[in-house]
């Protein structure tokens, strides 16, 4: 299985279901189920997985299509599925990852994607017309994490993969930048850092041991691996990771959270904040901190900022990095008035300058 040296894989997978990504349709899954394409973990494999319709895959694996009189099926067809992505978003890359499918993964594939407004049930999102290609038909290969750019600057709901013509796929990455509904950032104080609120991890120190983007997750974490931690670190210095707040925004409280991390917590950290003109304002200053425990601080500065950057001394892991505040009212209408929202835009900046009337 290749490495996949592709600068869009640093950015947040938007389907994961951690996020609350959601396979809600498949027309086939007759050999393994189609919920497999989102998890998390890396795909395993087991030489002595069988049940009782044959090899047991940690994927999504479709059966072998026919035609009538048991002909080889024609060149469009395909198996497809669609998902809800767990935050809407602007992709800017994909990863069809067919690991351990090595005589049954697909020849090709292609992605769709579209913007669906409210909670259409599976059956409509399927049938609904205007999804737009954002991955044109393409070869893969099997065994391998097949990287995919997309170059489109539209927001998105949903994201349909299809297999030409059948075939197996162990996850599908849908990687891009997190474009909730403005309507909902205007309500009050929210965590400003969160990928769900299009926040985001733009630079880090070191990412040996897992994605620093799993700071940013919804939920609290159930394990150690849920979260991000650094590699030992043997010289001097110390480890950091810089978050891009979903807008320019007056943080009130951070909770830095070690939990599950016994023995490898950092001793201490300090929180930053950016602003849009580049300088720094110190938001909490370097505080000791212990193990395996949610930690709350109030900040008592009040001055607007776009980034926060935590320093870890020396270095170890974290589960979770909240940023409470609120958004300044410019941050308010530039969000609003992003070209990705198209016909969102419009009613969302009205919602948000009548709330504030």
């Amino acid at each position: 299985m290749s490495d996949v040296p592709t600068d869009f894989t640093l950015l947040p997978d938007l389907a994961v279901r951690s996020l609350g990504g959601a396979v809600v349709w498949a027309n086939d899954e007759s050999f393994a189920e189609k919920e497999n394409l989102i998890r998390p973990e890396a795909s395993t494999f087991s030489t002595e997985s069988f049940g009782h319709k044959g090899k047991v895959y940690d994927g999504w694996e479709t059966r072998r299509r026919r035609r009538p009189g048991g002909t080889a099926p024609a060149a469009d067809d395909c198996d497809e599925a669609v998902v809800r992505l767990g935050v809407p978003g602007v992709v800017r890359g994909v990863i069809v990852d067919t690991a351990w499918f090595k005589g049954n993964y697909p020849p090709e594939i292609s992605v769709e994607a579209i913007a669906l407004a409210g909670y259409p049930p599976a059956e409509e999102v399927a049938a609904a017309s205007g999804w737009v290609t954002i991955v044109p038909r393409a070869k893969v290969e099997g065994d391998t994490a097949n990287p995919f750019t997309v170059d489109s600057e539209r927001r998105f709901t949903h994201v349909r993969l299809r297999m030409y013509p059948d075939g197996g796929v162990a996850r599908l990455r849908v990687h891009g930048e997190a474009k909730p509904d403005p309507r909902w950032l205007g309500s009050g104080s929210f965590d400003l850092a969160a990928l769900e609120n299009g926040g985001r991890v733009v630079d880090c120190s070191n990412r040996f041991y897992s994605s620093p983007q799993n700071l940013l997750l919804p939920d609290r974490p159930r394990i150690m691996g849920e979260g991000w931690e650094t590699a030992r670190r043997r010289g001097g210095g110390n480890d950091w990771v810089r978050v891009r707040l979903t807008g320019e925004g007056i943080p009130a409280m951070v909770e830095i959270d070690t939990s599950y991390f016994l023995f490898n917590s950092p001793g201490a950290a300090q929180l930053t904040g950016i602003r849009a003109d580049g300088a720094e304002v110190e938001l909490l200053p370097r505080t000791d901190l212990l193990p395996d425990a949610r930690h709350r601080f109030p900040i008592e500065v009040s001055e607007p900022v776009t980034e926060v950057r935590l320093d870890v001394y020396p270095d170890g892991g974290f589960a979770r990095l909240r940023v409470f505040g609120t958004l300044t009212e410019a941050a308010r209408d530039k969000l609003a008035a992003e070209p990705a929202f198209g016909a969102l835009a419009d009613d969302a900046l009205d919602q948000l300058r009548t709330e504030r009337e």
